[in-house]
């Protein structure tokens, strides 16, 4: 069993930077892939970016690259997302997800667990 809660959301304007924090729970974080979804109202959510359990691995949407950098410290239980550069259609809530199948179905949305969600808003 994971819990992940995700925190570092906020209002911020265009241009601007945030770093979003999702701790998990559980002894065996290291043992799972993690990533990053997002959801702006009345859209679909969306895949954001996602790192592999050892970090060695890591994998964006093309509208992130560049701007986004995932990362994650086991000892901490703690992966991040540090958003570079935002603009406003980066808008919506932003959800932590974890699979212990693999970066591979965190990817595809399939992660079996997830967070609460933090806004994030850009004002232009």
């Amino acid at each position: 069993q994971v819990q992940l809660v995700e925190s570092g959301g906020g209002l911020v304007q265009a241009g601007g930077s945030l770093r979003l924090s999702c701790a998990a729970s559980g002894r065996t974080f290291s043992r799972y892939a993690m990533g990053w979804f997002r959801q702006a109202p009345d859209k679909e959510r969306e895949f954001v970016a996602a790192i592999s359990w050892s970090g060695g691995t890591t994998t964006y949407a093309d509208s992130m690259k560049g701007r986004f950098t995932i990362s994650r410290d086991n000892g901490k239980n703690t992966v991040y997302l540090q958003m570079n550069n935002l603009k406003p259609e980066d808008t919506a809530v932003y959800y932590c997800a974890a699979d212990s199948l693999g970066i591979r179905e965190v990817v595809a949305g399939n992660g079996g667990y997830w967070g609460q969600g933090t806004q994030v808003t850009v004002s232009s």
